[in-house]
């Protein structure tokens, strides 16, 4: 004689309680099935269900253990634990979570199809179902879900979760939810919970915020530096430019500068640059050194000979001599130097990879607007 399952207010609702229940599940398993039937249009038609799926509300949904063990593997083990009584009914408990969830999460079982308002309403228990019972698809849709609903006084919550649940994207995406409103969400009072009970988890935000903002400032004076570089190699081929072709009112000694010549096309360096020549060429205070605009020229001066490649036919004053002195002292510039000159250098580079790629797509562009023409009749 098979044993009775215990009365318990989950397994035995009160009367009237347990005809909704029982009619709720006859609805969901004929929807459930019907759905399973539709996706698996070349199955064969299902048994009747041989498992009973018990939840928090009393409520029993009944399933068939193939379908439930071809998506889990939990649930495969759960069912194939060997049982004391053969004739004894298949139960499988999943309790802890609202009844519409396992409803949802069976669902999802039966037909791959999670609906944007069960994830709404259900996001963070499905994430958790699927995390425990090894359903990879449905927690990715409920990770990413969830994921788009963070808010200042849930993602405390959600964050612990998505430690629990090994969800990296979700964390990572908590992490920055949290760095970027810290002041509100430490109001919170899933925070101050969090404080008294999960001091790792407060000590792995702070540190991931302090990162955040470490990297932040990294970021920053990098690109600090490549604009400086950027204008470095700006003002190097303004310098060329003046000393070989001469702009506006400073030009090469063996060329006569011309009234017509207008502004360049990097007109506020270039004006600057020969300004500064203008006033090196007139200070008497360059030779004591005690001039700073002088050395800034000098600097100039210095970091083109570096660079420079054309020994012979440069006609940016002082190259050959700092070039020349540099072989006569026979010392090699120091690594701060050596470094300038390599950033400035690759500065240049991209510049003109830009311009080279700016130039093609005008050129593709025109060519495109030309056939565009060409292809009406006028």
């Amino acid at each position: 004689m098979a044993k009775k399952i215990p009365q318990t207010p989950f397994s035995h609702p009160p009367m009237e309680a347990a005809h909704n229940a029982t009619t709720a599940t006859t609805n969901f398993s004929g929807d459930l099935y019907a759905h399973y039937q539709i996706a698996n249009q070349n199955s064969r038609e299902l048994p009747k269900p041989d498992v009973q799926i018990i939840t928090s509300g009393g409520i029993r949904i009944p399933a068939h253990s193939s379908v439930l063990a071809s998506v889990s593997s939990v649930l495969e083990n759960i069912i194939e634990r060997p049982r004391k009584h053969s004739s004894s009914e298949r139960i499988i408990p999943i309790l802890g979570v609202p009844c519409d969830a396992v409803a949802a999460f069976v669902g999802f079982i039966y037909s791959f199809r999670c609906g944007e308002e069960e994830l709404e309403k259900y996001g963070i228990h499905l994430l958790a179902l699927s995390h425990v019972y090894l359903v990879p698809n449905l927690k990715q849709r409920c990770a990413k879900a969830v994921g788009e609903l963070l808010t200042i006084e849930n993602v405390v919550d959600v964050l612990q979760l998505a430690r629990l649940c090994d969800a990296p994207d979700l964390y990572l995406k908590c992490m920055k939810f949290v760095s970027g409103h810290f002041k509100a969400v430490e109001k919170t009072e899933g925070w101050k919970f969090m404080q008294s009970h999960d001091p790792w988890l407060e000590l792995e935000i702070l540190q991931f915020i302090d990162e955040a903002e470490s990297r932040k400032k990294r970021t920053r004076r990098h690109r600090e530096e490549q604009s400086l570089f950027m204008e470095l190699s700006v003002a190097m081929d303004c310098l060329e430019h003046i000393c070989t072709e001469g702009c506006m009112s400073v030009g090469p000694y063996d060329m006569q500068p011309t009234k017509k010549r207008g502004p360049c096309s990097k007109f506020s360096t270039c004006q600057g640059i020969q300004l500064l020549i203008k006033h090196f060429a007139a200070c008497r205070n360059r030779v004591n050194g005690g001039c700073f605009r002088c050395k800034r020229m000098w600097q100039l001066l210095r970091l083109h000979s570096s660079m420079c490649d054309q020994l012979e036919s440069c006609k940016v004053p002082l190259c050959r001599q700092f070039k020349l002195k540099m072989q006569q002292e026979k010392k090699g510039d120091d690594a701060l130097w050596r470094l300038l000159i390599k950033k400035v250098v690759s500065a240049r580079v991209m510049s003109s990879l830009k311009l080279l790629k700016r130039k093609r797509e005008e050129q593709l562009r025109e060519t495109i607007q030309d056939h565009g023409i060409r292809t009406f009749r006028l």
